[in-house]
């Protein structure tokens, strides 16, 4: 049984609980907000509309409280980035998981949780989209850069009119895996263009053109839900219980090893056309 704790109970961390409560293997103990939030106090059943449960949620104050008293062994955040980065070294010295679904690092904030992993020998999932689909994406993202170098590549994200940062980290992220893709082709990567929407409610869109001379390609993963955020979080939480160490959702979904088989394959297949 894993005791799991979350940092944040807005509309994802909400959807995030509810799929907890559903699992055997799984143990909700509480929730941590904002001190500014009008749920501190107040059973997590009641935040739900359910009947209790009996976890509370706390204050980010009570943080120290909670890690003493309530034993969590997984964090699960979906806060705000800034609350993350004062939570992240109590976390980390207490030796617990810390899954981070939030979005808005810097690549020094990424580079600070990094060192406090190692530090303190503890496991962080920093995973700016929990979303399998999307993950998937950008492993698809990667592979397209690397058989199609000389073709253009440009994103498109749109989110909800709520959504602070922008572009999204999900978008930086699909980026990320191009510019791998181009190098690895031995193509220097310039910067990739992100087009941000922020409108009405939309969950979760990103899109990547591919475009040549005489054809394009597209690759386009919807959200249509925030329960596809709470299914991958449930993934995070048993894949970094007990780690030790910085990772990534590629990390979960063993995307490299399924990069380098595809291609490891497709040297030998060329090889045999060739002979």
């Amino acid at each position: 049984m894993t005791n799991v704790c979350l940092i944040g109970l807005g509309r994802t961390g909400v959807e995030v609980a509810r799929i907890i409560l559903e699992q055997r293997d799984m143990k909700l103990v509480g929730a941590v907000c904002s001190e500014h939030s009008t749920k501190i106090g107040k059973d997590i059943g009641a935040v739900l509309g359910i009947p209790d449960i009996g976890a509370k949620v706390y204050s980010v104050n009570q943080l120290k409280y909670v890690i003493d008293h309530l034993k969590p062994q997984v964090f699960v955040d979906f806060s705000h980035y800034k609350a993350t980065m004062k939570n992240v070294k109590m976390i980390t010295e207490a030796g617990i998981g810390l899954v981070v679904g939030t979005t808005g690092f810097s690549k020094t904030d990424l580079m600070r949780m990094m060192v406090l992993a190692k530090k303190n020998q503890s496991g962080i999932l920093y995973a700016p989209n929990v979303t399998l689909g999307v993950n998937v994406m950008m492993l698809l993202s990667n592979i397209a850069a690397r058989i199609l170098p000389d073709y253009d590549f440009e994103i498109t994200e749109a989110h909800h009119k709520h959504k602070k940062d922008a572009p999204s980290g999900t978008a930086l992220k699909i980026a990320g895996e191009i510019e791998k893709g181009l190098e690895a082709s031995g193509v220097e990567a310039g910067d990739i263009p992100i087009h941000a929407i922020r409108a009405g409610g939309i969950v979760g869109r990103h899109q990547l053109m591919i475009a040549g001379e005489n054809d394009k390609i597209e690759i386009v993963h919807e959200s249509f839900s925030r329960k596809a955020f709470a299914a991958g979080a449930l993934k995070g939480i048993r894949f970094i219980k007990g780690k030790k160490g910085f990772y990534e959702m590629q990390d979960v979904l063993e995307l490299e090893k399924v990069l380098t088989s595809y291609f490891d394959k497709r040297k030998v297949a060329l090889y045999r056309q060739g002979s």
